[in-house]
């Protein structure tokens, strides 16, 4: 009698002990997952200022470019096409991650050309709503690029307790998978060249 109470009191014990540690693996893993979930708002938040720019951008220089029609509806559609990806966090993979950022770098391209464009233009240069829209921009870009290392710090450290032992296990049962990281655009690591 005493042994049998023994092992019940063992294996309720061991019961305990793994309930409690699986418990509190899945609530990391979930903690975790709601971090990257959060930041990827922030990112799309900032694709999202950027947007909102552009039209007051394309309006500007439209008053003083007439001769750019082409670049300014090149950024109308990027703009659009961009606008129309929604990804939802909880289903980030390579494959949308990739689109995703194809769409965002054809816009900040198609703004870039815009942009250089105007150099053309002294007074539209010296204008001062295409000068805050310029300076807000620039602004977004930064606040974008900062996001985005945000987004990559939060899902290292969640991709890391997916793959990590044996929390692995817990993220495989319940499909807790790796999400993807921004990436430099191809041809990033090449600099611009220069010239007077």
């Amino acid at each position: 009698m005493k042994k049998s109470l023994i092992v019940i009191l063992i294996v309720v014990v061991l019961a305990g002990v793994l309930f409690f540690w699986f418990k509190g693996d899945y609530n990391k893993l979930v903690q975790a997952d709601e971090t990257v979930k959060a930041q990827w708002g922030n990112v799309e938040n900032q694709y999202q200022r950027r947007a909102d720019l552009i039209p007051n951008l394309v309006a500007t220089v439209r008053g003083y470019a007439q001769h750019e029609q082409t670049t300014l509806e090149n950024v109308i559609n990027a703009r659009a096409k961009a606008t129309q990806i929604s990804i939802d966090p909880a289903n980030l993979n390579e494959q949308t991650m990739a689109q995703f950022q194809q769409v965002q770098g054809e816009l900040g391209s198609a703004l870039n050309r815009l942009l250089v464009s105007v150099e053309a233009y002294p007074d539209l240069k010296a204008n001062e709503n295409f000068r805050d829209l310029q300076v807000q921009l620039e602004g977004t870009e930064n606040r974008i690029a900062t996001e985005r290392t945000r987004f990559n710090d939060v899902a290292s450290v969640y991709n890391n307790m997916v793959r990590g032992f044996p929390t692995n296990i817990i993220a495989n049962i319940f499909g807790f998978a790796e999400k993807p990281y921004f990436k430099s655009q191809p041809g990033a690591e090449v600099a611009p060249q220069v010239q007077f």
